[in-house]
């Protein structure tokens, strides 16, 4: 089968590679639409990834073609979303609940072949069949959006917050409308790409600016969202938490980055600074919520591609831009 492949650090190419078998509790989806992210441009940079090469693609959704010895909850020809989580359930996080951050966390199209391919391998306890009304390519939205799910799990926020999210791509936009979804009082979305911020305004974004300077909030912001792991928005971020409020950080930034905090400001103002890592019992809930129109894959997704423009959609989303980047074998 086809398949695009990160040969190593800034390297990827899309090549042949040996058709997919599933084990008995596996089962083999035909790819309609797998989208990029942010995590693929890092595990490209040779981080998340422990190994290389690697076929990407952890955002796909498809059919069935194909399904293990004792599998029963699907059929071949069931279409599916699916959560690229692979956990352990045997370490001490996953004894907790906080499967994850398992000590031994995995992740189809990041540790193990995914679907930026004809075809991949899943679990079928990882996949969710998808109502009729819903477009197979649409919902490979589903996986993110289970992660802005997740974010907002984190949050807890309380009804009438006062919202800034940093940055305006695909997450920032996902997290702009559940934040509607849970109560805010405002939402208000700073990006220097100005593209992007007239989306969040077809969206129903409150205000929009290219710097918090811009808008009136001289007490900050109840729940302050970085989603970009830009460092620089990172930094001015944590200065725009109002007291009592929470800094999320949501994007995924280098390894490499480094901001600085006040402990003082922190234990004064009870400022709360936490994160959010991937999904954790929000796929369902995402495909759920997803089916009832909470997000217009129209308005979403950008751009489609075939798998042989892999490397070009990759510089594309690099540049910033477009919205989310599907690629279709």
């Amino acid at each position: 089968m086809k398949a695009a492949v990160i040969t190593g650090v800034g390297a990827v190419e899309v090549t042949t590679v040996d058709d997919p078998t599933c084990g008995p509790r596996e089962v083999v989806v035909d790819v309609a639409a797998c989208g990029l992210c942010g995590t693929d441009l890092h595990i490209l940079q040779g981080e998340f990834a422990p190994t290389l090469p690697v076929v990407p693609g952890h955002e796909f959704a498809g059919t069935v073609v194909e399904i293990g010895s004792q599998v029963t909850e699907v059929a071949v020809g069931d279409r599916v979303a699916v959560d690229p989580s692979l956990y352990c359930y045997e370490c001490r996080m996953c004894r907790a609940g906080k499967n994850n951050l398992c000590e031994r966390w995995a992740a189809i199209g990041v540790t193990t072949s995914g679907g930026a391919a004809e075809y991949a391998v899943a679990p079928v306890a990882n996949c969710v069949k998808l109502p009729d009304h819903v477009r197979t390519e649409d919902a490979a939205l589903i996986e993110p959006l289970s992660c802005a799910v997740r974010g907002y799990d984190v949050l807890r926020t309380q009804l009438a917050s006062r919202v800034l999210i940093y940055g305006s791509g695909t997450m920032g936009l996902m997290m702009l409308q559940l934040g509607k979804l849970t109560g805010a009082s405002s939402i208000e979305i700073v990006d220097l790409n100005p593209d992007r911020l007239e989306t969040a305004r077809q969206l129903g974004v409150t205000a929009t600016a290219a710097t918090p300077d811009e808008l009136d909030r001289p007490g900050g912001w109840d729940v302050v969202i970085d989603a970009t792991g830009n460092e620089k928005a990172i930094q001015d971020g944590l200065g725009r938490v109002a007291k009592g409020g929470t800094f999320l950080q949501f994007g995924v930034s280098d390894y490499s980055a480094r901001v600085t905090i006040e402990p003082y400001k922190i234990y004064n103002q009870e400022i709360t600074i936490t994160g959010s890592m991937a999904v954790l019992r929000s796929f369902e809930r995402a495909a759920d919520l997803f089916a009832t129109g909470v997000l217009d894959p129209d308005v979403f997704i950008s751009d489609r591609v075939p798998l042989d423009n892999y490397a070009g959609a990759l510089d594309q989303f690099k540049a910033g831009k477009g919205r989310k980047i599907q690629v279709l074998p």
